[in-house]
């Protein structure tokens, strides 16, 4: 991919902001340029404007409160709030998932950039944020029997991730943060627990509550904080939903509003609990006609139509998505699979055309695109998280 796609390439997505645009593809085009048939593109430092332009999106978006979708079950009129008053931790960002998340960036920019000038009034936020009485009035929301499918699983699958980014951080704010989080972890590693064993059969789809997608980020979780016996539940229900799928069509993606492709999700999953040598027998036989289909325009990136829509804007996620699975699974193949070069090319046309989008001035994208792009440049997920 040569630099001179840039102007070209922003040119056709006149509503971004240029500046950012540029910036942000900028640093796209050179992950994609240094990236081999062996190696995934995301293994340079993010710079520090990008970093910057991430971070202060995000930190505007913790703050505000409205407009908010709550999607709560209320079984009493005593029981209806504001956002902020069920929520102290994860009242911003239009939804309690996507506050989580943005929490996680932070936490990742901090770690990753933590010579940014945002730096103090990153912590100060999160330190307000993630405070031991906010997080004990959260764990006792998600406690309640009739909040027990509020945000099953994908908010509760980045709670986890928020987790695993804390945990072990040698770092006193760190420290604090991840212990505050304890009583809100434990609540939805028991919703966890009861749930998936009464689960008869995944969910296939491409928002929130695709099956491939949770179980990817609980399965890291599991492994990373020593948890074998959740580990193994992962393993058995994914094993049970998914090690025998065939031809999944794949053609049929996306939908209108998909954030998520299913399949994709479905295989970032399979190559984490399967052997090597399984999972290449196992994408063969789910994706037969991968070859072509990587090379055809079947699977290729999506432009959005109204960056305003909050549905529609889902399609630049999507992008996002696609990129690190694709990465992660061309990541879990031998270095001579014949596909490992496909993968990663389709994977860096992908990353290109979703990061674009970041940073928008439209919030309907603008509150949760920036953890969709660094989840697709860090190899969450790939590399181990120690």
């Amino acid at each position: 991919m040569k630099s001179h796609m840039l102007p070209d390439f922003a040119a056709s997505f006149p509503r971004i902001r240029r500046r950012s645009l540029v910036a942000i593809l900028g640093f796209a085009i050179a992950l994609a340029g240094g990236a081999t048939a062996k190696e995934p593109a995301a293994s340079m430092v993010m710079p520090q404007a990008v970093a910057e332009s991430w971070a202060n999106l995000v930190m505007r978006g913790v703050d505000t409160e409205f407009p908010n979708k709550l999607s709560l079950v209320y079984s009493s009129e005593e029981q209806i709030k504001a956002p902020r008053e069920h929520f102290p931790a994860f009242y911003g960002c239009y939804d309690w998932h996507s506050s989580v998340h943005g929490h996680w960036v932070l936490v990742r920019l901090l770690k990753d950039c933590p010579e940014m000038s945002s730096a103090a009034e990153i912590r100060a936020v999160l330190s307000r944020h993630l405070s031991e009485e906010n997080l004990k009035q959260e764990a006792a929301f998600f406690a309640r029997d009739e909040q027990k499918t509020f945000e099953r699983m994908y908010g509760w699958s980045w709670l986890f991730r928020l987790v695993i980014e804390l945990d072990g951080w040698d770092d006193a704010d760190a420290k604090r943060w991840r212990d505050s989080l304890r009583p809100l972890e434990q609540v939805l590693v028991q919703r966890v627990n009861a749930y998936l064993p009464l689960l008869t059969f995944p969910i296939r789809t491409g928002q929130h509550t695709d099956t491939g997608f949770a179980l990817g980020q609980i399965f890291d979780y599991a492994r990373v904080m020593g948890k074998p016996e959740l580990q193994a539940l992962v393993v058995e229900r994914a094993k049970t939903f998914f090690e025998n799928d065939l031809a999944y069509p794949v053609h049929y993606e996306p939908s209108g509003h998909d954030f998520f492709s299913s399949c994709w999700n479905e295989a970032d999953l399979m190559r984490r609990v399967l052997t090597a040598r399984e999972f290449e027998d196992w994408l063969a036989r789910f994706l037969p006609e991968l070859e072509s289909q990587l090379t055809d325009g079947t699977i290729a990136p999506v432009s959005v139509s109204d960056l305003t829509d909050p549905k529609i804007v889902h399609l630049a996620g999507l992008n996002l998505n696609r990129a690190w699975c694709l990465r992660s699974v061309a990541a879990a193949l031998r270095e001579e699979h014949p596909l490992k070069r496909a993968l990663n090319s389709n994977a860096d046309a992908h990353l290109v055309a979703g990061l674009a989008y970041i940073n928008s001035g439209h919030y309907e994208g603008d509150h949760w695109l920036a953890t969709f792009g660094l989840y697709a440049i860090a190899k969450v997920g790939v590399a181990d998280e120690r």
